[in-house]
């Protein structure tokens, strides 16, 4: 069976990996693809946006399954597009998928279904927005209300702060109409986890929680990025954790959805605060995360169509995920500049020396060819990804197999996994999850 896979980062590349090692009789394909995935799928030259190019391929070469990876189609309704064409496609519709893309509405959800989450108030006028942060005179988050490529979010540690994060969403914008609306919220302090659940739009699975370090630098310091890195699965998750936050934020929310009259099918993305008081929802996303998708994939025993087969049918009340001991950890490889300003263009070395490293994949994020040699096209370049028994195991690999590759300007955060000393075996972590 022919699937396809929409994006071009290095979660569209786990995802083509994934399929790849599934079924090594059929080749998936991947619209538009980068040059790592060229190395496991048929790349197409079409835009992520271009629906009627996508479902002209996906009905030309009779593609039975289409999984996309990034939010921007799914908020701009990729899956309803398809669904209209008589196309099978992972993933909610436009307007399940508003849970990611509006923060405001995400708020709204938790508050009306009682979610716990962070308390907050939202704006579309900056004049409010400024009087309010000056009253509160605390460390704050400031948040775009749109979609801002994982880059809208401001913690703010001063009253100065959040008012600048205000003004540059609001009357500079910096994101454009993504930050034309804020949601500011209280700071919380905890353990962040992302948490995955795969639903049918009634039943939800958990998947294998993980850790992502979405600030620049060493130590959760500088500005927000797309993600450095992380490590899966997250051992502050322990089973009984995870049961609370199945039971606590997963159904509710897909239960929620279904009363909203959006009924949500695919991955359920929960980012998590887990604060002296239990688990507080961050953000909710629309699809895998990046890097998570690249944590786990590797670890994936069940597969993943089988897993999207499982949403599409209805039948995640009988699916049972199977896991791979073991951890794996990623190390993203940025270019210089990033995340404001990234530079490109610089050439490539030793991918090939890293990747001969026993337990060790190198998915490409933002790579492109010209003139023969592989370059730098994005600010996260590529996700170095190591698997080991431990914990400390696949982080010493990952970062032997990071320093094998060059190129110049290289950013790297090197405290990826070091807030975590689990060298224990892992047998006895969440390696299944059965349906009750």
């Amino acid at each position: 069976m022919s699937v396809l896979v929409i994006g071009s980062g290095g979660r569209e590349h786990a995802l083509a990996w994934a399929l790849a090692q599934e079924d090594r009789t059929t080749t998936p394909f991947c619209a538009p693809g980068n040059p790592g995935i060229a190395s496991v799928a048929t790349c197409l030259p079409c835009s992520p946006l271009d629906f009627d190019a996508l479902a002209g391929e996906a009905v030309r070469r009779e593609i039975a399954l289409t999984i996309v990876g990034p939010e921007a189609p799914l908020a701009a309704g990729l899956v309803d597009a398809f669904a209209a064409r008589g196309l099978r496609a992972f993933g909610p519709t436009r307007g399940a998928a508003a849970i990611e893309s509006s923060k405001i509405f995400m708020k709204s959800l938790c508050r009306r279904y009682e979610i716990p989450t962070a308390q907050a108030r939202t704006f579309s006028n900056v004049v409010p927005a400024l009087a309010y942060i000056r009253q509160a005179d605390r460390p704050l988050v400031v948040k775009a209300d749109g979609l801002a490529a994982g880059k809208g979010v401001v913690m703010a540690r001063s009253a100065d702060e959040a008012a600048a994060a205000v003004e540059a969403m609001m009357a500079g914008r910096r994101f454009g109409d993504a930050g034309a609306r804020v949601v500011v919220e209280e700071w919380l302090e905890g353990r962040e986890v992302s948490v995955f659940g795969l639903s049918d739009g009634t039943h939800v699975a958990p998947l294998l929680p993980a850790r992502d370090y979405k600030r620049l630098l060493d130590g959760d310091r500088g500005p927000n990025t797309g993600s450095m890195g992380g490590y899966a699965p997250a051992p502050a998750v322990d089973d009984a954790m995870l049961g609370r936050i199945t039971d606590e934020v997963l159904e509710p929310a897909i239960w929620a959805m279904a009363q909203e009259g959006r009924p949500y099918r695919g991955v359920l993305f929960a980012g998590l605060m887990l604060t002296a008081a239990g688990p507080r929802v961050l953000e909710f996303n629309a699809r895998f995360g990046d890097p998570e998708a690249q944590l786990l994939m590797p670890l994936l025993a069940s597969g993943l169509r089988d897993a999207a087969e499982a949403a599409l049918a209805g039948r995640v009340d009988r699916w049972t995920p199977r896991w791979h001991p073991g951890y794996t950890l990623c190390v993203t490889l940025c270019a210089a500049g990033y995340p404001e300003r990234p530079r490109r263009g610089m050439p490539i070395d030793g991918i090939e020396a890293a990747q001969a490293l026993p337990g060790v994949l190198v998915f490409h994020a933002g790579t492109a060819m010209r003139d023969g040699r592989l370059v730098v096209s994005g600010g996260r370049v590529l996700n170095v990804v190591a698997m080991g028994q431990t914990l400390e195991d696949a982080r010493d690999r990952a970062y032997r197999a990071a320093a094998l590759i060059n190129f110049e300007g290289k950013t790297i955060r090197r405290d990826i996994g070091s807030d975590e000393t689990v060298t224990h075996d892992v047998a006895h972590d969440v390696r299944e999850v059965t349906q009750a």
